[in-house]
């Protein structure tokens, strides 16, 4: 039997929307060509959202879970459909990163170099172990959400977690000690 519709007033969406769609977006942003299709798919992950919203009563963190769930399925789906054109890498888009007008150019040499050093770091991880400091620092999910969103069990994501964040430790001594920083 189909559950009642429950009714959301516009200040709960808009509210829903402040939540998610800064963390959505810059999670897109990293993952499609452009910034027009980021905002599609965000349009589109927030229309699923309220169509849920609509049709169940689910609590706030299965919801957290589940919109992120929705948000790497249209990302994989993007792939699917764009496999001809080619991504932007992280550094073409990185001017977007660094557009207050509050820092001095000193600030943000510094850490332009920061960011450069840990983008090369990051790049020697697989793409699961990527996703999953992503995922978890840069999007604050817990290890039980991530599972939820890669398909793999909570253990196996604690697990690559520990051995990531250990190797990144080994990354950044060996480069520190290398004169890169």
């Amino acid at each position: 039997m189909p559950q009642p519709y429950m009714v959301h007033s516009r200040a709960e969406d808009a509210e829903l929307y402040r939540r998610f769609a800064p963390a959505l977006l810059a999670y897109l942003l990293r993952n499609v060509a452009s910034r027009e299709d980021a905002e599609d798919l965000l349009v589109d992950i927030f229309l699923a959202a309220l169509e849920k919203r609509l049709s169940a009563g689910i609590d706030e963190q299965k919801f957290s879970a589940w919109i992120w769930i929705v948000a790497h399925n249209k990302v994989v789906d993007y792939h699917r459909r764009h496999k001809h054109r080619k991504s932007k890498e992280l550094y073409s888009v990185q001017n977007i990163l660094y557009e207050s007008t509050e820092q001095e150019p000193e600030q943000m040499a510094l850490k332009n170099e920061e960011y450069q050093q840990l983008h090369l770091t990051l790049r020697e991880l697989s793409k699961v172990q990527r996703d999953i400091v992503q995922l978890r620092f840069g999007h604050d999910l817990t290890c039980g959400q991530i599972a939820a969103v890669i398909h793999k069990s909570e253990g196996a994501v604690r697990m690559t977690l520990h051995r990531t964040l250990k190797l990144l430790r080994t990354l950044y001594s060996r480069n520190e000690e290398g004169g890169k920083l």
